[in-house]
C-alpha cells in the first residue's frame, strides 16, 4: 500500500493513486471521518476517463496512523501539500468535501507561491468553508455551543451519533435521495473507523475554524457545489458566503441534495468535476 510521511511531523499517512500517471490530476480531500473510499462513484469513473485521481487518508483516519497531535488547521494544511510534494504533482484540481474544504483552503494560503505550480483549480464539494458558526461575520452560523454540545453527544456514544444523522447526512426525505439502509450502514461503518480521538479533535477543529479572511486570496478558479437541504453546512452561511468571498467561483447548486451529494447526485457531481477540470 502506497504511504509517505508527513513533512510536518513523520506521521505515516496512506494515500491511494488511481489511473494513468500522465493523466491530469485530480486530488480528493476527504469528509471529517471518513477515508478516500468515499469517493467511490468520483474516483474511479475520473480515472477510467484518463485522470490520475490521488486521496489521502487523514491522519487518524482510514489507513493512516493513529496518532495524538497534528489535528490543528496547519499541520492538516501540511498534510495535504506533503502529498503534492511526495508525488511531485503538477497542475493539480484539488476537491474536497466538507472539512476538506478549509483544509484546502490554508494549504493554499499557507503554502503561496509553491502552490502555483502545484495546483490550477479548486472545487469545494458540500464544503464547509468558510467555517459553520457564527463569528461577527457570519451572524447567522451556528452557535459555537450548540456545536460543542453535539460533539459531546458523539464523544460519549459514537455508534448512536453516526447512526442517529445517516438520514439527514444523505437527506433521505428528499425527492430522488434514494440510498439503501445496506449503503447507510456501510457509511456509519466507515465513520467509526476515524479514531475516537481524531473524531474529537476534527470536531473541535469544526467548531472553531474560520478561513473567510483567507479565501479572497485563492486567486485560482473554484467550483463550489452545494446542495440546497445540505443540513451540515446550511447553503447560505457556507456555499454563498464562499463564493462571495472567492475571487473567481461558480455556484453549483443541486436542488433536494444533503450533505452526502457524491452519493445521491454521483452521477452529476462526477460530470460537473469532469468539465471543470477539462474547461
Amino acid at each position: 500500500m502506497p504511504y509517505f510521511t508527513s513533512p510536518a511531523d513523520g506521521t505515516r499517512l496512506h494515500y491511494v493513486d488511481y489511473g494513468p500517471a500522465d493523466g491530469p490530476v485530480a486530488a480528493f480531500v476527504n469528509s471529517a471521518y471518513l477515508g478516500s473510499e468515499m469517493w467511490e462513484f468520483q474516483m474511479p469513473a475520473l480515472a477510467a476517463a484518463g485522470h490520475r485521481c490521488v486521496s489521502l487518508d487523514r491522519r487518524g483516519h482510514g489507513r493512516s496512523d493513529d496518532v495524538w497531535n497534528g489535528f490543528d488547521l496547519d499541520t492538516l494544511a501540511d498534510d495535504l501539500y506533503g502529498l503534492l510534494d511526495h508525488l511531485d504533482l503538477r497542475e493539480v484540481t484539488l476537491i474536497g468535501h466538507s472539512m476538506g474544504s478549509v483544509e484546502i483552503t490554508r494549504c493554499l494560503t499557507r503554502h503561496g507561491a509553491d502552490r502555483v505550480a502545484r495546483v490550477a483549480r479548486v472545487a469545494f464539494v458540500a464544503g464547509i468553508a468558510p467555517g459553520v458558526v457564527r463569528t461577527a461575520d457570519n451572524p447567522d452560523g451556528l452557535d459555537p455551543d450548540v456545536v460543542r454540545d453535539a460533539n459531546e453527544v458523539c464523544r460519549r456514544d459514537r455508534p448512536a451519533f453516526f447512526q442517529d444523522g445517516i438520514a439527514g447526512f444523505f437527506a433521505v426525505d428528499r425527492p430522488g435521495n434514494e440510498v439503501s439502509e445496506a449503503f447507510m450502514q456501510y457509511f456509519v461503518q466507515r465513520a467509526q473507523l476515524s479514531s475516537p480521538h481524531s473524531t474529537a479533535a476534527v470536531q473541535e477543529l469544526v467548531a472553531t475554524v474560520d478561513v473567510a479572511p483567507e479565501l479572497p486570496k485563492i486567486d485560482l478558479p473554484v467550483l463550489v457545489v452545494h446542495g440546497t437541504h445540505d443540513t451540515s453546512a446550511p447553503l447560505e452561511t457556507t456555499a454563498h458566503r464562499a463564493t462571495r468571498l472567492l475571487p473567481d467561483a461558480t455556484l453549483r447548486t443541486y436542488a433536494d441534495a444533503g450533505h452526502g451529494l457524491f452519493v445521491t447526485h454521483a452521477d452529476q457531481l462526477t460530470s460537473d468535476l469532469r468539465e471543470f477540470m477539462t474547461d
